[in-house]
């Protein structure tokens, strides 16, 4: 079974984390939920609160995921300013696994170094600091990075990610269950 880890910093968008959390969780996958801060009620950009499963920073520095992935929103500066992150982050891409970012997250990467000379999308407020090549794509993967440029691209983002981790087959059921 895959493991995720997802971090919600206080004003996350909640269609870019709720609707990957719940199409990996049917699934299968062992979806963690964090909290950026020591409270496990993280609010979102819509004033929608969840209850992360734990603080991040109770998970042991030396757990890596299957995959690791940012929602967007403008909780993304709390995500940049944390070196928990940037940290979690490195290991990841040390390790050879999976970071997926959506909408404005792909900054924190950016930030971490991780999108030098690798092919990605954001949304497209984030162009004052990424060069963002000019695509209608709704997913980007290189290598182990998988980016999506915002909340209505969620969905296949989602997907694509299921079948990133196993295979075509699972991922087209979660699709006809849902009617996508």
């Amino acid at each position: 079974m895959a493991t995720i880890l997802t971090i919600l910093p206080e004003g996350f968008e909640e269609i870019e984390a709720i609707t990957p959390i719940d199409l990996w969780r049917r699934a299968g996958f062992d979806v963690s939920v964090a909290s950026l801060s020591s409270k496990t009620k993280v609010t979102g950009r819509s004033n929608i609160a969840i209850h992360a499963d734990m603080a991040l920073g109770s998970i042991a520095p030396s757990l890596t995921f299957d995959l690791l992935f940012l929602p967007g929103g403008p909780g993304v500066a709390h995500l940049r300013e944390s070196p928990e992150v940037r940290d979690l982050l490195g290991r990841q891409f040390v390790a050879d696994k999976w970071i997926a970012a959506i909408c404005a997250a792909p900054l924190v990467l950016h930030d971490a170094g991780l999108l030098d000379g690798k092919d990605f999308t954001a949304h497209p407020s984030t162009s004052g600091e990424l060069s963002i090549p000019k695509s209608d794509r709704k997913v980007v993967v290189d290598g182990k990075i998988i980016t999506s440029p915002g909340a209505g691209t969620a969905l296949p983002f989602a997907l694509h990610i299921i079948t990133s981790l196993i295979g075509e087959k699972r991922s087209e059921e979660i699709s006809l269950s849902i009617c996508a």
